[in-house]
């Protein structure tokens, strides 16, 4: 069960996660649309800051940790292992963080996203990190 909590304040000293590419696929039944799984493995007390995912749903499962997920002005939730949650096109991912100082915290986030997107600006294209914080760089 997904529990809420007080909102973890971000900060640009905290390390931010990696980003692996697992799969990515050009839907025949949605024509000029892709389907893209990331893994995303935050270090101990990692996080990113604020972001959107360039008009894209976005599937999410953690698969190992526990970590603070807010979107929009929804309240905070923390999701530990199997948790899932769903962004909608145009979600502003306000809190994404790593809840252990020890710990690794990974997940499967699962895109579907125009094809263009990625054809255009390459797979970074897909983490549109808000402008106070665009100088902040995930590894990719």
């Amino acid at each position: 069960m997904v529990k809420v909590v007080e909102d973890p304040i971000y900060s640009k000293d905290q390390p931010p996660p990696s980003i692996k590419i697992m799969s990515h696929f050009h839907l025949k039944n949605v024509p000029n649309f892709s389907i893209v799984t990331l893994q995303v493995s935050f270090p101990p007390g990692g996080a990113s800051p604020p972001h959107r995912h360039a008009g894209a749903s976005v599937s999410g499962i953690v698969t190992k940790g526990s970590g603070y997920n807010k979107m929009n002005d929804g309240p905070t939730h923390l999701l530990t292992e199997q948790e899932t949650w769903y962004e909608a096109p145009g979600c502003h991912h306000k809190i994404s963080a790593n809840a252990s100082q020890t710990e690794a915290f990974v997940l499967l986030a699962t895109m579907v996203v125009e094809t263009k997107v990625i054809d255009e600006g390459g797979y970074a294209a897909l983490v549109e990190i808000d402008e106070e914080y665009k100088d902040m760089k995930i590894p990719m």
